[in-house]
């Protein structure tokens, strides 16, 4: 009789703590659904009603920023053996801000037809919201529904998850200039050795400006100062001030992104760049994607968003553009180089500050013109 009260003793804990533990959550998802549909949110309460009504939809259409050749196509392959329902998927790579300016006078003047997951710039973020579904990919991650890291997630909008992200690094010559002279903060750059044409720095000053939520803008205008000071070799755009640093004609490069950089290393076993990250490492998140409010596959969409923030994915988007994968993403190579260090995120409510930020930077650096055509 003692064994059989005990046993049921047990059995009552055990029904106690899952209830606590693991059927809260179930039972909440209802009001979680009733809450979000009160404000004009779609939310689903699981993972499978998605795919149920997802199978009636049977094609995708997506406007990206992924290279179109090799990592959406492997993307798409992929999603496909996930959910061989989806009898068709069709691609756009837009690269650049005049292709996203472009798509988004389309669908401001209600022109951009057929289209369902889509991909913004960060700087256009705003003017892309009232187009997109409110599909609450937050609420339906944050309950188990959807697996998508939260980090990822626009908390605000709760509708957009930045599938990348980017970190800015030094680039430098490895023939022109050892690892333990490379810069070990970003204040060496304003050291004496680095005056006169000794290093190239980009006239968009994306690395000072994410630099803003650590140091603050009266200090980041103040190093703008000193930096234009040093008179560096101004350019514009990573991909080609970068070749010129591989090529010898610079040793250093303040600020390219590390995707870049590992972009160029993999096209050439023998390169001589290389790059250093310095703290706070500038971290930015990108490609934001999300669902445009005309799709008429929304749920295909949804689950689309899903596998691209998936493990899988990631892997696929550094296997053909290394270093772009998110930092947020396990076993990424930006989670890699920058774990440990101190950032300096732009959090998704800074994103569009940047441009101010940027227009701001370039004033104390004084109107410089690009001198790497």
């Amino acid at each position: 009789m003692a064994l059989r009260i005990c046993r049921l003793a047990i059995l009552i804990f055990v029904v106690t703590w899952l209830v606590g533990r693991g059927f809260a959550g179930d039972a909440s998802l209802p009001k979680a659904k009733q809450e979000a549909e009160t404000k004009g949110y779609l939310f689903e309460t699981r993972h499978d009603e998605i795919v149920a009504k997802a199978k009636k939809e049977g094609k995708l259409k997506v406007f990206s920023a992924l290279d179109a050749q090799r990592t959406l196509r492997e993307l798409s392959e992929r999603f496909k053996m996930k959910y061989p329902f989806v009898a068709e998927i069709q691609w756009e790579e837009k690269g650049g801000s005049e292709g996203h300016q472009r798509f988004l006078l389309e669908i401001q003047a209600g022109l951009a037809k057929g289209w369902d997951a889509v991909t913004m710039r960060s700087d256009f973020h705003s003017h892309y919201v009232p187009h997109l579904k409110r599909v609450d990919i937050l609420g339906m991650a944050r309950d188990g529904v959807l697996k998508i890291p939260l980090q990822i997630i626009d908390p605000t909008v709760r509708n957009i998850v930045a599938i990348t992200s980017d970190i800015q690094v030094v680039g430098y010559n490895k023939k022109l200039i050892s690892a333990d002279k490379v810069p070990a903060q970003w204040e060496d750059f304003l050291k004496p050795e680095y005056k006169g044409k000794k290093f190239c720095a980009d006239i968009r000053p994306v690395v000072l400006s994410a630099l803003v939520p650590v140091w603050g803008m009266e200090k980041v205008l103040d190093r703008a100062r000193k930096i234009a000071a040093q008179e560096p070799v101004w350019v514009r755009g990573y991909a080609r001030a970068l070749t010129s640093v591989a090529a010898g004609e610079h040793a250093l490069f303040m600020g390219p992104n590390f995707g870049a950089v590992k972009v160029l290393q993999s096209k050439a076993a023998n390169i001589d760049l290389d790059y250093k990250v310095i703290e706070p490492a500038p971290v930015r998140l990108n490609q934001g994607s999300a669902i445009l409010e005309t799709s008429e596959r929304p749920y295909t969409a949804l689950l689309w968003l899903e596998f691209l923030a998936s493990a899988e994915a990631q892997k696929i988007i550094d296997k053909h553009e290394p270093g772009e994968a998110s930092l947020f993403g396990p076993g990424s190579l930006q989670e890699e180089v920058i774990r440990g260090k101190k950032l300096s995120l732009i959090q998704w409510d800074s994103a569009e500050k940047m441009e101010g930020w940027q227009k701001e930077i370039i004033k104390a650096y004084g109107f410089p013109n690009a001198e790497i055509k």
